[in-house]
């Protein structure tokens, strides 16, 4: 539950198994706001840890209840479930995610706020130098953010990096599931979000060990096909699956028509090859394509229809009384 107050900036940290970095990290994050101009909040997000970080937290609100918050997950949900978490109840305009670890640099939080202020609604960080294991861990950060660029049209160095800063109102129609987390920005670009990225600090981990690995890759790889499908697909479904079985059927129809010239020119039996059988293969699954299409249309309109989801998303506008009742703002 959002409360209701004039805090500014929330700080949102994904808490896992981090016991000895959470009073270094808590320190870290107070020198760095000590001169910020207006008030703010930590909110950690205890996900199921087991090691006594909830005890460590437990201590931190204790010693500073005007700016630290703690939820608390009954199990371990993951970090984009963390995130999300940690966004609902945060309170601030202007909100910051980074990792408990220490990895991420606490310090470079209010050069991302000056950037957000420059004009910005999200403000990426980039570890150009990072401090990780090259082969298990840089390289397929690297192939990965090379991917995630290409298909959507987003370019970032380093989606991986959790550090960044978003104004509240970016995020407000973006639902995240499964490991979406690191898509923000792709889904933000999509609302019309004006994004930059900036150079921050990476520091070697120093307490426990990385909660990533060579699988995570795999998952990226996975959530990419429903982010493009989401983003490019989502509202009209029966481009993607209708313009799939037209191609379908325009193959059948080629192989039939082959088929069809060796039999009137050379007397080549049709069912003397599998190309007949290819084909009828082809032209059933290119109607059942479109029929998925179709389906799926349906499915979109009952989508927005019953939760008054807006098409569009608006700006500001001027001089127009605005019916409350209108989404898309």
């Amino acid at each position: 539950m959002k409360r209701t107050s004039d805090i500014e900036l929330s700080l949102v940290i994904p808490v896992l198994n981090e016991m000895e970095t959470l009073h270094t990290l808590d320190e870290a994050v107070h020198q760095a706001l000590l001169d910020f101009e207006g008030n703010w909040e930590v909110i950690y997000i205890d996900d199921g840890s087991k090691d006594g970080s909830l005890s460590v937290l437990a201590d931190l609100v204790e010693a500073d209840k005007e700016h630290v918050r703690v939820v608390s997950f009954r199990r371990n949900f993951g970090q984009t479930a963390a995130i999300a978490a940690g966004i609902d109840h945060a309170s601030g305009e202007i909100i910051v995610t980074l990792d408990a670890d220490m990895q991420n640099d606490p310090a470079d939080i209010p050069m991302m706020v000056a950037k957000l202020n420059e004009g910005y609604d999200v403000v990426s960080g980039y570890r150009k130098d990072r401090k990780d294991t090259f082969i298990t861990r840089t390289i397929p950060s690297r192939v990965a953010n090379w991917l995630i660029s290409q298909v959507t049209g987003v370019h970032l160095h380093d989606y991986g990096c959790t550090l960044k800063a978003y104004r509240r109102e970016v995020l407000l129609n973006i639902r995240l599931y499964g490991e979406m987390h690191r898509f923000i920005p792709v889904y933000a670009h999509a609302y019309g979000a004006r994004i930059t990225e900036v150079l921050v600090k990476h520091h070697p981990r120093k307490f426990g060990k990385t909660k990533y690995g060579l699988e995570r890759t795999f998952k990226v790889i996975l959530d990419l096909f429903t982010v493009k499908f989401l983003l490019s697909y989502s509202a009209k479904p029966i481009y993607l699956f209708g313009g799939t079985g037209i191609l379908l059927m325009l193959l059948s129809g080629l192989v039939l028509f082959y088929l069809l010239v060796r039999r009137v020119f050379f007397s080549i039996s049709v069912l003397a090859s599998p190309l007949f059988q290819m084909s009828a293969m082809f032209f059933i699954l290119g109607f059942q394509s479109i029929l998925m299409g179709l389906i799926a249309e349906l499915l979109v309109r009952t989508y927005h229809e019953s939760q008054k989801k807006s098409t569009y998303t608006i700006l500001k506008v001027m001089n127009i009384e605005t019916d409350k009742n209108i989404q898309g703002d």
